[in-house]
């Protein structure tokens, strides 16, 4: 493997599962290893927000737990489309567990749709179709996954080479899609703004903000 940086500066998605220690581990040791050769990485528990501490936030504020729950949840899910299809370049998909991550099967699904360079890690032997990971799976990948997470960064390169990286405006996006980009694209842009990045106190201001029942229909605006 060459350890060489990419020949452009490319932002890769690392999607997977991020609800436990050890989960959340092997994702960051994915993206270190991708900074290490000169990615850039969005990783979603780290750069992003993670659920279970918004909520408490929102919660200790007064919101009712299932309404927070559910701006919160239309937040994150914005927050990850715009990343995914907008600002992130390819995608990096951790494959394993027994079933595969539902959140980042979604992901590598839109990646794959998008066109974008996509490589899939697994080294876990366990499978749930006749020993073999679904096709449907691992069919977004040409049938091909990385065993080990030292030899992501040259798998991802050598798609890059292959599928030049493109940046989408959110203008040329599906209705939908279109639509969840441009809010989290806002979401994003008053994060920033805020300097919220690990303060869970300012990301739920730029939340209740923008996602609260109350605040939808301010910013539903035609994408740009």
């Amino acid at each position: 493997m060459s350890d060489a940086a990419p020949e452009c500066t490319c932002r890769v998605y690392c999607a997977g599962p991020l609800f436990n220690r050890s989960e959340r581990l092997e994702m960051t040791a994915i993206a270190d290893a991708l900074c290490a050769t000169g990615f850039e990485v969005f990783l979603p528990h780290r750069d992003g927000m993670e659920f279970r501490l918004v909520h408490e936030v929102l919660v200790d504020r007064g919101w009712p737990a299932a309404t927070a729950a559910r701006f919160l949840h239309g937040a994150i899910f914005a927050l990850d489309v715009y990343q995914l299809a907008i600002e992130c370049d390819g995608v990096v998909w951790n494959l394993n567990g027994r079933t595969p991550d539902e959140g980042a099967v979604s992901e590598a699904a839109i990646a794959w749709t998008l066109g974008k360079p996509l490589v899939a890690y697994r080294d876990d032997i366990r499978t749930l179709v006749a020993g073999r990971v679904n096709p449907l799976l691992v069919g977004l990948v040409e049938f091909e996954t990385v065993e080990e997470i030292a030899a992501i960064p040259a798998a991802l390169q050598g798609q890059l080479t292959r599928r030049p990286p493109r940046r989408y405006r959110a203008s040329e996006l599906p209705d939908r899609l279109q639509s969840a980009a441009q809010d989290g694209r806002r979401l994003w842009e008053a994060m920033r703004v805020a300097d919220a990045y690990h303060d869970n106190d300012r990301i739920a201001d730029v939340v209740a903000d923008l996602f609260a029942p109350a605040a939808r229909d301010r910013f539903r605006q035609p994408a740009s």
